[in-house]
């Protein structure tokens, strides 16, 4: 199968690693403040943060809320490694459809 030429060639971080290595120290704060900010719990925040858990729609309307970069944002940082990922592994295989000619006779 021919790989996506939209995606990179290395694999797109977690979008909780950018929580974890970027947010999270540049804002001083913990995944215990974050939750409480956000309105989730502890164990979702920290299960996203730790990249055991992805991000889901209604998690990436409170992230984009929050650090005001919108819910899109966060969705197409996990939407980019969803892919990437499936490509990696994908054992799908299908020929692309040719479209017949219609030519007038």
């Amino acid at each position: 199968m021919a790989a996506d030429r939209n995606l990179p060639g290395f694999e797109p971080p977690h979008p909780g690693d950018y929580l974890r290595e970027d947010i999270l120290p540049a804002l001083d704060m913990t995944i215990t403040q974050l939750a409480e900010h956000l309105g989730v719990s502890r164990a979702s925040l920290s299960e996203l943060v730790n990249a055991n858990r992805s991000v889901s729609l209604e998690m990436a309307q409170r992230l984009g809320q929050a650090f005001r970069n919108g819910t899109r944002f966060w969705m197409a940082l996990q939407m980019q490694r969803d892919i990437w990922l499936a490509e990696q592994n994908s054992r799908v295989s299908v020929k692309p459809i040719v479209r017949k000619s219609s030519r007038a006779a």
